[in-house]
């Protein structure tokens, strides 16, 4: 039978469904992506809602590589190729454009 339980990420409240007996590992990881994603807000200041859980997984999965093992030593990073910046920002837009229309939906259903 599938739990429901209620997250807060980034100041906002969100239930979600797990089997029985994973609630506190939802609730860790919900803490995870919540302190992830209040770090981006802080250091990119006012973020929409897809920006930021965007900007939280980039830094969870930054955290998992450097935690790796086998991971080879980082370089300095290169300058960002400004093509790829301005694709990622077109799909960050995009995606809030999405966001919106489906938050539209869920509120007039």
């Amino acid at each position: 039978m599938a739990a429901l339980i209620d997250i807060s990420i980034a100041g906002r409240t969100y239930q979600v469904a797990c089997r029985e007996g994973e609630e506190e590992n939802l609730r860790a990881a919900a803490r995870l992506v919540d302190g992830k994603s209040r770090e981006a807000l802080s250091g990119l200041g006012t973020l929409s809602e897809a920006r930021q859980f965007l900007f939280a997984s980039l830094l969870l999965a930054d955290q998992l590589i450097d935690d790796r093992p086998d991971a080879a030593p980082r370089a300095e990073p290169a300058a960002p190729d400004p093509a790829l910046v301005e694709r990622a920002e077109a799909l960050a837009t995009r995606l809030e454009s999405l966001a919106a229309q489906l938050e539209n939906g869920a509120e007039q259903a």
